[in-house]
């Protein structure tokens, strides 16, 4: 077991939330036989590991590209001034495109990551929704070619 922050977790909680990283479907009593104990001390365990917070829930996972989403692309946002960086991010927000929104050091004080269908959809977005935004003074792009790890943190 690596070492973690949360001494609250012993060795069969990490086994836990590994097997669940592993496979969020699976049923309690799976990961009880797969850990050699109870389903009563599964239940009792996962009350604590969600009690704790470590569990912020669960989400349906789609195929976007079967829903025709074509083009993931990152997009680090430069700022006319570091006092926009709240109203950019509040503006950000309603653009139903943009998956993920952090605020960052280095070159970007934003990086998004969106989902379009094609590079027209791309293009657009680009132009005439995030472009145009009071307080962005550049953007810069990288399309995703390929998704080859996608995971939660390895315990």
């Amino acid at each position: 077991m690596n070492v973690t922050a949360n001494s609250e977790l012993d060795d069969l909680d990490i086994s836990i939330l590994n097997i669940l990283m592993n496979d969020p479907r699976i049923s309690y009593l799976e990961i009880a036989r797969l850990c050699n104990v109870s389903g009563s001390t599964i239940h009792v365990r996962m009350k604590k590991i969600e009690d704790l917070g470590i569990i912020k829930g669960s989400k349906l996972v789609l195929d976007t590209n079967k829903l025709g989403y074509d083009i993931c692309g990152f997009i680090g946002i430069s700022l006319e001034n570091s006092c926009y960086i709240n109203i950019v991010a509040k503006e950000l927000s309603q653009l139903t495109e943009i998956t993920e929104l952090h605020l960052t050091t280095g070159q970007y004080p934003i990086l998004i990551k969106v989902m379009c269908k094609d590079i027209k959809h791309l293009q657009n977005l680009l132009l005439n929704e995030i472009q145009i935004i009071k307080g962005i003074e550049k953007t810069d792009i990288l399309i995703s070619l390929d998704k080859v790890i996608d995971r939660e943190i390895i315990l």
